[in-house]
């Protein structure tokens, strides 16, 4: 095909509110084809300590009223540029047309629940005089915005959403963030930075820095001005960040292995629409993919017959093609990953039904049957389009299997049995059970997080961000 139009020529630093052009650039390559659509200044240290210097020295003073116009604003404009945010993200990050409309469906979710949220009151009253020892007095509590400067580090897998689920609570908390895309797809963190200055926000309360994290990391994990990092992406980098960021506080949401468990008594047709949604969706490259399937023994040819079907329904290839359901994975490193670990699977006795197919970018869904948990495909995060399947005879053995695993994010449940889903919620290490959906189902605004190396626990989504984002202030008053 021919090269896509750049949408971006060159893309400029945004440090409260300027846009400087730099000649030191990164490169941002079309995954289809691998060639440049934009470049991105590769910022310095020094360009890291200004952003942050200024977002410490400016004092937001907007009311509740404003944040909550600003971000519908924001979130208008964005809904009336759909089609055009779509194709953008699609050209830095090679998923289809069909995932990036998503994409910025979700982004607009964010923004309302966001706006929402920062009209509520956030205070509590509690009286004093509830025991012998009381007093008749009230103490109050509020929610003040941090005294430091809030540093934000996204991965690639969902440019905008990832993005927007840090920078929209920062806005409706009235503090100020410094923002590090991923180098990989930067682009729609600039124009989400555009979509926020035009809908009234300050500059200084939302600075955006692209460069090598080689370079640049440590600045934003280590400065003095930073109050609270916030990061998204691989369990390394994560525990990186929960050394290095000493003394500050970390909301680390750092991916999953995240299991459909499919019992003896499921629905094979939508256990298999759900099982192939979830592992293909975004190309396979979302936190909560579904990335083991454990099915019963009982059922299992049906559901893989099922599943092979729905799998070779899907039409891999162009991004921007509309009728594509699956495009590119991030670049060709992660593809021939993923062809590696599907063929040493195959050498350790599974087999392959399905894909395994590989060119430039661009990987096909693939099954994998007689897969066993011990196989580094499915011990460790194949963040891709594969689907894994694993026999299991009781439900003891599926709960063994599924927890069998560093990872503790979500999980997807197929059963109508009440005695059984009562026993996977409470069994199951996971921060998220979903009974007939996918793993990866939430609303914007509900927690969202897991446990072991999915993170520390602490939850996403708009109002527990929020919460983070946040430091509580209680005050007392006479009470006559």
């Amino acid at each position: 095909m021919n090269a896509p139009m750049p949408p971006v020529k060159n893309a400029r630093l945004c440090i409260a509110g300027e846009k400087l052009a730099r000649e030191r650039v990164i490169e941002v390559r079309y995954p289809y084809t691998n060639e440049v659509v934009a470049t991105v200044p590769k910022a310095t240290v020094d360009d890291v300590r200004r952003a942050i210097d200024l977002a410490r020295r400016y004092k937001p003073t907007l009311t509740r009223f404003e944040r909550h116009r600003i971000l519908m604003k924001a979130g208008e404009i964005i809904a009336g540029r759909r089609a055009e945010i779509a194709r953008l993200i699609t050209l830095e990050s090679g998923l289809c047309l069909k995932d990036t409309l998503y994409e910025v469906g979700r982004a607009s979710d964010v923004l309302l629940f966001a706006a929402n949220q920062a009209l509520v009151d956030d205070g509590q009253v509690f009286s004093c005089d509830l025991t012998a020892h009381g007093k008749s007095r009230k103490v109050y509590t509020l929610r003040e915005p941090l005294q430091g400067v809030i540093t934000a580090i996204t991965p690639f897998n969902h440019p905008l959403n990832q993005v927007i689920h840090k920078v929209a609570p920062s806005v409706a908390t009235n503090n100020r963030i410094v923002l590090k895309p991923s180098e990989k797809t930067p682009l729609a963190a600039y124009l989400l930075a555009d979509v926020l200055y035009e809908a009234g926000l300050p500059g200084p309360m939302l600075s955006v820095v692209t460069g090598d994290p080689r370079e640049i990391a440590d600045e934003l994990l280590t400065h003095a001005d930073v109050d609270l990092v916030t990061f998204t992406g691989g369990v390394p980098i994560g525990k990186y960040i929960a050394a290095k960021a000493v003394y500050k506080r970390q909301v680390l949401e750092l991916g999953g292995n995240d299991p459909i468990i499919v019992m003896d008594d499921a629905d094979l047709d939508e256990a298999a629409t759900l099982a192939a949604s979830g592992s293909y969706k975004n190309s396979g490259q979302r936190c909560t993919a579904v990335k083991r399937m454990l099915v019963h023994a009982s059922v299992h040819d049906g559901f893989v017959e099922r599943l092979l079907e729905k799998t070779r329904a899907v039409r891999h290839g162009d991004p921007l093609d509309p009728a594509t359901d699956m495009g590119t994975v991030i670049d060709e490193p992660a593809a021939t990953e993923f062809e590696s670990r599907v063929r040493d699977a195959v050498a350790r006795g599974a087999r392959l039904l399905h894909g395994n197919q590989r060119r430039g970018a661009l990987y096909s869904p693939t099954v994998v049957d007689a897969v066993t948990p011990d196989m580094p495909l499915v011990k460790q995060e194949t963040f891709g389009p594969v689907s894994p399947v694993i026999a299991f005879g009781s439900l003891d053995e599926a709960i063994a299997i599924a927890n069998a695993t560093a990872y503790g994010l979500s999980s997807a449940v197929c059963t109508n049995r009440l005695d059984v889903i009562t026993r996977l919620v409470r069994e199951l290490n996971v921060g998220t059970v979903n009974v007939r959906e996918v793993p990866g189902y939430r609303l914007e605004l509900t927690p969202f997080g897991g446990i072991k190396d999915s993170g520390l626990g602490h939850k996403e989504g708009v109002l527990e961000a929020m919460k983070s984002f946040t430091n509580t202030k209680t005050y007392s008053l006479p009470w006559e």
